[in-house]
């Protein structure tokens, strides 16, 4: 299904649209039979009861309760739900702090309480449903060559958690062919293979549309019904991110997307000046603390500046709270941070696990080198290198640079020359579908990065 530009697994959006009617439902009934002599009439009570479940939905999402690619035993989901909700009465404590509604504290209690048991007895009803063969596109590629190998490469559950993969069929101009027992040779036509296997999509992947691309048996088969899609906008759709060795220029160039309007760039400005100024005025406590915690173990200096790459490759000053050692790079040589690495303080370990390092980025946003959300900045001198050796890496420059990313939240620190390809695939998925509700949907689910300490090292 897809919502606002972007590819949502369909029972992802049945849960939340179950969940956030359940939650509103607890609070409406907790209202009415709770609130006194509120005495609220039905249209301020309906909109409350909207305001409740839209809430428990931003709090839910904030702890990556609706992302494909959360795989969480039971315990893991209880505390998630538990702390998703926490969220959802702090939004909605403030909410009713400056808007009041007037019905005192015990239907709020009991409406987040009720919504606990609710959100529960949701997940443990459908937890086996979510993956269900009903959910699922049953998928044909068409070609069994290079190109459809990639397919093979998808690892990660998420990433096939929308289709089943049927058959690949083998394609005129087909380079080595793959080795799979569903590959197959086709005896009729593609429609007739089609129909008979129930197919609901097919994936056009040959290693070389010129050796013969069959026009007319797509034609036949998209005019019966049947999805057809190029095999870069399949896995664009599927895994979240483009994927960089089956690009050509010309796809950039074509493809929807990788454009930004001026009401956007404003829009996110916006969003960039009001959200690092309430940021830093809550975080404030959290900004001394640091500084003292730093003094105390390691002395000064508190504040770490390093030069990165930014918007349109220039370069710019970007600041962090010193998590490492003095002289941490003293033999003069660039190098990634390294999981366990001994250059890291005990209380920079702390920093770097909650992301309190970053917070001194906020003044780069504020001075406009960056915004809250892109493509993280890296040094001149890993963009020098990673440039040569990994295709459109300079692309991720052509928007600014970010505190947190799509790539943040899909995966972890990165600190090899693979792990940057990896990223970079994010970072032009990103580009490619940016916009204001984007922006605001990574920022809601960077809370888990946060809470969880994700990635960091």
């Amino acid at each position: 299904m897809r919502i606002l530009g972007h590819y949502v697994y369909v029972p992802i959006v049945l849960l939340a649209i179950a969940e956030s009617a359940g939650g509103a439902v607890v609070f409406g009934a907790s209202a009415k039979l709770l609130g006194g002599d509120a005495g609220l009439p039905p249209g301020p009570l309906l909109l409350w009861m909207a305001i409740f479940g839209l809430t428990v939905v931003a709090g839910l999402t904030a702890v990556g309760l609706y992302q494909a690619r959360q795989r969480l035993r039971l315990g893991g989901a209880v505390v998630r739900v538990a702390v998703g909700l926490g969220l959802t009465a702090t939004i909605l404590a403030v909410v009713d702090f400056i808007f009041p509604l007037g019905i005192g504290g015990l239907p709020w209690v009991v409406s987040i309480i009720g919504s606990f048991v609710v959100v529960g007895g949701i997940r443990i009803v459908t937890w086996r449903w979510l993956d269900h063969e009903l959910f699922r596109r049953r998928v044909l590629i068409y070609g069994a060559g290079k190109r459809a190998a990639t397919l093979l490469k998808l690892r990660r559950q998420s990433d096939r958690r929308g289709f089943t993969l049927v058959a690949f069929v083998h394609a005129e101009g087909d380079g080595s062919p793959i080795v799979d027992p569903r590959v197959t040779e086709l005896q009729g036509s593609i429609l007739e293979y089609a129909k008979a296997n129930a197919i609901d999509e097919i994936v056009v992947a040959m290693d070389d549309r010129r050796a013969g691309f069959p026009i007319a048996d797509l034609l036949q088969c998209k005019f019966a019904g049947i999805a057809v899609i190029d095999l870069l906008a399949f896995l664009e759709r599927e895994t979240g991110r483009v994927i960089v060795e089956l690009v050509n220029p010309s796809w950039l160039i074509f493809s929807e997307g990788f454009r930004s309007t001026a009401r956007v760039e404003i829009a996110a400005r916006v969003l960039d000046l009001v959200s690092a100024v309430l940021m830093l005025v809550i975080a404030s406590p959290l900004v001394v603390l640091a500084a003292l915690a730093i003094v105390i173990e390691d002395g000064r200096p508190v504040f770490y500046r390093q030069r990165r790459v930014g918007f349109l490759g220039k370069p710019f000053t970007v600041y962090k709270f010193r998590s490492m050692i003095k002289n941490a790079e003293a033999e003069g040589t660039p190098q990634w941070a390294q999981a366990e690495d001994r250059r890291v303080t005990r209380t920079g370990r702390w920093l770097r696990k909650l992301r309190i390092d970053e917070l001194p980025q906020l003044w780069n946003v504020l001075r406009g080198d960056m915004s809250l959300v892109g493509p993280r900045p890296e040094r001149p001198e890993f963009v020098a290198r990673l440039s040569q050796s990994i295709p459109y890496y300079h692309e991720r420059h052509v928007v600014k640079p970010g505190l947190t990313g799509w790539a943040q939240l899909c995966y972890p620190y990165g600190s090899s020359d693979r792990d940057a390809l990896e990223k970079l695939q994010y970072d032009l998925y990103y580009i490619k579908h940016k916009s204001l509700i984007f922006n605001l949907m990574v920022l809601l689910q960077t809370t888990e990065v946060v809470l969880w300490g994700k990635g960091a090292r």
